[in-house]
């Protein structure tokens, strides 16, 4: 399989890259970057673009397989604009134009508490790109919905930090309703999505599939 990876330089995203790379049934691993990711691979195709001008490169999106794993941070984005630019616009254009050129699956990470309904700005855009891909007709379409990630980043989220070193205490009392809210591993979920990714071949259908995952799915998929 093909496959083409949003968001190689993050903390997901590039556990995914390293995954795919290793396992037999992918032959490529496209990743569209602003800068290089600093290592080689044979099977590693890096592309150094202009996210603002993804619309003018359709034939790189000629994948089987997208995983989308791209976001950022309000402080970091520096203004709700630019955050919706890079957390939904980016992801949706590049779906478009994987959906347009054949792609067959959509692998997409959001976050627990997205809905375009929602009051807070984080979770309604994650919300929006959510319905919006739905739209696009992928024959396979599987949302992550995780809580916070635990794994070492290479930006500083101070709050991010401060959660990371409670929560693996807090998840010992998350049962039932609560378990969906359970902070998860990074490598945990890249996991998940190597193994999705790399059983698709068995799982499409021609009836259009959904998947929203969830801690206890993700945890399971991962193994």
């Amino acid at each position: 399989m093909l496959i083409m990876v949003l968001g190689a330089t993050g903390l997901t995203g590039s556990m995914v890259v390293q995954g795919l790379l290793e396992r037999p049934e992918v032959s490529r691993v496209i990743v569209p970057l602003r800068k290089p990711l600093g290592f080689e691979h044979p099977k590693l195709e890096q592309r150094i673009i202009d996210f603002d001008e993804l619309e003018q490169m359709p034939g790189l999106f000629k994948v089987d397989v997208l995983v989308c794993c791209l976001g950022t941070t309000i402080k970091k984005a520096g203004s709700q604009e630019n955050f919706r630019k890079v957390d939904c616009g980016y992801p949706l254009e590049a779906a478009r134009l994987a959906r347009g050129q054949g792609a067959n699956a959509l692998l997409l990470m959001s976050a627990i508490g997205a809905s375009s309904d929602s009051t807070i700005f984080y979770n309604r855009v994650k919300g929006e790109l959510e319905d919006a891909v739905r739209e696009l007709g992928f024959p396979y379409l599987s949302i992550y919905h995780p809580s916070l990630l635990l794994g070492d980043r290479r930006e500083s989220r101070p709050g991010e930090a401060l959660g990371q070193k409670a929560m693996p205490l807090v998840n010992r009392f998350m049962f039932g309703p609560l378990d969906r809210y359970k902070a998860i591993g990074a490598d945990v979920v890249a996991q998940a999505m190597v193994n999705e990714v790399c059983g698709l071949v068995s799982q499409l259908s021609a009836e259009q599939v959904t998947q929203v995952r969830e801690y206890a799915d993700i945890a399971a998929l991962a193994g």
